[in-house]
């Protein structure tokens, strides 16, 4: 998700729920870690010392204030311009944590993503989630109607992604996800959050 129309939103929940539920994901995080979508970089400020990040971002403009981020953070933090491509030029099962905050909704090939995440995380590593999932019931025939017109708005968002089943149809363990659901009118009806674990 990029653009105004996602800033306005993003900040809104931001202040809301969702940096509450990054510090808890991510303060914990230490070692060799690649985030995916990095945005706008405001992730980096959870970072420990301990944490050697490379943080993946396809949008230049994104791309440019993450970098000031980047200058402030206490982790280590290798900014490059590019997408969930560039995992392939990882070594296999050299990273600790991959992170996906907020982007398989807008990434065109999900499974293809998982499937470079995958690879290179060790056996003993995992995806750290925080996005939000398709809802249940009016809240989801909603979704569908206003998906083409969100997805223009939000840079690519798709609303209504099923990011659970498809997380496990490729191949990760998705137990010890929590799914926070989320009152009021917003579109956005539940948020996955948690780690999941490589199936061996």
């Amino acid at each position: 998700m990029n653009g105004f129309f996602y800033d306005a939103v993003l900040s809104l929940a931001e202040r809301a729920i969702l940096g509450r539920m990054r510090a808890r994901l991510l303060e914990s995080l230490d070692g060799a870690i690649v985030e995916v979508g990095a945005g706008t970089g405001i992730d980096f400020s959870y970072f420990t010392k301990n944490a050697s990040v490379i943080a993946l971002e396809p949008d230049p403009a994104m791309a440019a204030r993450a970098k000031k981020r980047a200058r402030l953070a206490r982790a280590t933090i290798d900014l490059r311009i590019a997408g969930d491509e560039a995992l392939d030029a990882l070594p296999q099962q050299s990273v600790d944590v991959v992170i996906f905050p907020l982007v398989l909704c807008t990434i065109p090939d999900p499974y293809r993503a998982l499937e470079r995440a995958r690879r290179v995380v060790r056996p003993s590593g995992r995806l750290a989630i925080l996005e939000h999932v398709r809802g249940t019931g009016l809240r989801a025939t909603v979704q569908d109607v206003i998906a083409p017109a969100w997805g223009t708005l939000a840079g690519g968002c798709q609303l209504n992604r099923d990011t659970r089943d498809i997380l496990e149809l490729s191949g990760f363990d998705t137990d010890a996800l929590v799914t926070r659901h989320l009152g009021g009118p917003s579109p956005i009806a539940d948020l996955l959050w948690g780690y999941a674990r490589p199936r061996s």
